[in-house]
């Protein structure tokens, strides 16, 4: 076991300059299926490295410039390159195991499956009963390393704010009675209502579920510890609790979930998902049922390349929780403070996709372009940090908020764990222009460095190491001597001590008497028996007291177990009577909470109304400012127009009463002209006439 191990976790911070580590990305090939045509565009050379072989067709061959381009960057390099034939155990042991065995010394990780669609991110994740992924052999692992330090269930309790709280053990005992009557209750409501009760999940994938027995030696043995998962999906950029009990309305109709908001832990300034149900698994089992429950409803459609496609993100939170025992290692210490909580979230990206490949039309194609979305962002985001950490003088905005998926990664990359990523690629040739996408998005990734979680620090000199292996021996060896020492406790009185056996003294022997004479030897042995009869004599009077005291004794004993009876009898009635209230009062709380949750609902109903009757009045205000504005400016406008038009018509009027006056005066110019040309030719034919005549006489007289 190492150091660490045998310590108290006791957070004491140390300011010390932080180291960094690039995103660990390693590559999963996986092996070609019997529908493809054989030819690869991949070629592994060692176990870093790989080269893209262009097939006929793809981009790399349609000009000679892009080929060589392609030639050149066709060759990547990764931490690890895993080929067809590597087991999902060589997967696991060389990616997640090291984060498992942070997760349990306190550290937060973060391992998430990048690819194309149908590349095997589910498989590897997840995988099969009998060949399982790396969830279930990390539920696995964190169990058999954790042993019999697991804390009894309702000890830890989530709060609102992505911590936790802790109780004493006979309140978690009570609290476990609780909730088991209630679900009893509400099965029994159920079934007298005629509901379907709780839905059971097929156990036949866990009685043929292959575990994984490796245990870790890094464990705390004197602290307790508690699991709790979480999982959700990020659909069309909408966060769902996959383990959310599905809600119905009275008449039995399925009622939509609501989608979650994302909040900042403001003590660990780590991002999380509120109200999402955080459940306590105490086994792999219990996990795994939450899981294929998860997996049920989580978003898959049927595509071209792919018959259970993944429509979203899906996130697997496991949160791991230890809290120290006190100095006699019996009892759990009840101090928030004292609490480590550590966080591994397991996330299968969606696939990228291209509608011209899928065929893809409308709900399915508007559910591919927000996967492409977040992507994008993803890879914009990285881009931003590699830029920033490349440039001293660089300060780009690193857009986290665009998308919730790369919210949720934000306290990740931001130095609060440790970041992996593995790269599924399928090696089939269709997918090569895909693929190039995807490896240089994984060597953008590499370069981005992140800073490394701070070790959790132990306080030697607080508690005593070993104190909780102690306790459990000193439990095993005195379990006899503990045993007897509470008989006369639970007695309430002593009992009277046994004396020894009673035994008569021996009568003298005759023949050890010589030298006395047969009368003497007879009186020796009368007065022994004298002796040993009144020894009996005082032996039967001492029984007879002793008889009596323990005769009075049995008489108050049964005195006190009559009277105990009665108690119990009238207590077991008055408990009852109570039983039979707090039932009622049970059915009532529940009507009641019906009533409230119908009324909750009815109110956030009139509020969505409310809220889009606001909007919509304020659309109308708005339309309406808008449209006294333009009326406004249309009466200013035509106001001015009018104002122009005057000005214009008279100016117009004063030109043309000009252009008339002018006329008018060449008018009569001309007139007096044309006035003055007539009576000059009236004068020229008044004169010629008059010499006409004069001829006419002058000719008479010739």
């Amino acid at each position: 076991m190492s150091k660490a191990s045998t310590k108290t976790p006791i957070p004491t911070p140390k300011k010390r300059r932080r180291c960094v580590d690039p995103v660990e990305v390693s590559c999963r090939l996986r092996p070609l299926l019997a529908t493809d045509n054989g030819q690869k565009c991949i070629e592994r050379i060692s176990e870093t490295s790989l080269k893209l072989i262009p097939p006929v067709g793809s981009h790399g061959h349609k000009n000679r410039e892009d080929m060589l381009k392609a030639m050149e960057q066709r060759f990547y390099t990764f931490h690890n390159i895993f080929n067809e034939n590597d087991s999902q155990k060589t997967v696991f042991d060389q990616l997640a195991l090291p984060l498992v065995e942070d997760l349990i010394r306190g550290k937060n990780g973060l391992l998430f499956a990048y690819g194309v669609t149908c590349s095997g991110k589910t498989h590897t994740m997840i995988g099969q009963a009998s060949d399982p992924g790396i969830l279930p052999r990390a539920l696995d692992i964190i169990f058999n390393s954790i042993g019999e330090n697991q804390a009894r269930p309702y000890i830890f309790l989530p709060d609102e704010c992505n911590g936790m709280k802790i109780q004493p053990e006979y309140q978690a005992a009570l609290m476990k009675n609780q909730v088991e009557r209630q679900k009893r209750q509400e099965e029994r409501l159920k079934k007298k209502e005629g509901r379907p009760g709780t839905p059971t999940v097929d156990v036949k994938l866990d009685e043929i579920r292959i575990p994984d027995n490796t245990k870790l030696e890094c464990a705390n043995e004197d602290s307790a510890y508690a699991v709790f998962i979480s999982y959700i999906e990020v659909y069309n950029n909408y966060i769902f609790d996959l383990l959310e009990d599905e809600q119905t309305d009275q008449v039995g109709n399925p009622i939509l979930p609501e989608s979650k908001k994302v909040g900042e832990d403001p003590r660990r300034r780590v991002m999380y998902v509120k109200d999402v149900n955080e459940v306590e698994v105490k086994s792999t089992e219990d996990a795994c049922s939450q899981v294929w429950k998860g997996q049920e409803r989580r978003r898959k459609a049927a595509t071209i390349l792919n018959d259970t496609s993944s429509r979203s993100h899906s996130v697997f939170n496991i949160r791991l929780v230890q809290a120290p025992y006190d100095e006699e290692g019996k009892q759990i210490l009840v101090n928030k403070e004292l609490i480590t909580i550590s966080q591994l979230s397991l996330v299968d990206l969606a696939g990228s996709e291209r509608a011209s490949r899928t065929n893809a039309t409308g709900g399915m194609l508007k559910e591919a372009g927000n996967i492409n979305n977040s992507l994008m962002t993803l890879h914009a985001c990285l881009e931003a940090l590699r830029a920033n950490q490349l440039s001293t003088k660089a300060s780009r905005i690193v857009p986290y908020r665009e998308s919730r998926l790369t919210l949720l990664f934000k306290s990740y990359f931001e130095g609060q764990g440790k970041v992996k990523m593995i790269v599924c690629v399928n090696p089939r040739a269709e997918d090569y222009d895909e693929t190039v996408h995807v490896m240089k998005f994984a060597e953008m990734t590499q370069e981005v460095v992140v800073a490394r979680g701070q070790e959790v620090q132990f306080d030697e000199n607080v508690l005593q190491p070993g104190r909780r292996k102690q306790n459990l021996l000193y439990k095993r060896l005195s379990g006899v001597e503990a045993l007897s020492d509470i008989t006369n406790t639970r007695i309430g009185f002593n009992l009277p001590a046994v004396p020894p056996a009673f035994r008569l003294p021996p009568l003298p022997s005759w023949s050890s008497q010589e030298g006395t004479t047969s009368e003497d030897k007879l009186q020796a042995v009368l007065a022994a028996l004298h002796e040993r009869q009144k020894m009996k004599k005082d032996a039967l009077e001492d029984f007879e007291k002793r008889k009596h005291r323990m005769r009075a004794i049995l008489v108050q004993m049964e005195k006190e177990n009559d009277e105990a009876l009665n108690k119990n009898s009238a207590f077991e009635s008055e408990m009852g009577l109570m039983h039979s209230e707090l039932s009622e009062l049970r059915n009532d709380k529940l009507k009641l909470e019906k009533e409230l949750l119908r009324h909750k609902r009815e109110n956030e109903k009139l509020k969505k109304q409310n809220n889009l009757l606001s909007m919509e009045n304020r659309k109308l205000v708005t339309d309406r400012e808008k449209m006294e504005d333009k009326v406004q400016k249309e009466l200013m406008k035509r106001e001015k127009l009018r104002t122009t038009f005057k000005g214009v018509v008279r100016k117009e009027k004063e030109k043309w009463e000009d252009q008339m006056e002018v006329a008018l005066r060449q008018r009569d110019l001309r007139t007096a002209k044309t006035e003055s040309q007539l009576r000059q030719v009236i004068e020229i034919i008044g004169g010629v006439s008059q010499s006409d005549s004069s001829m006419s006489s002058r000719n008479t007289s010739v």
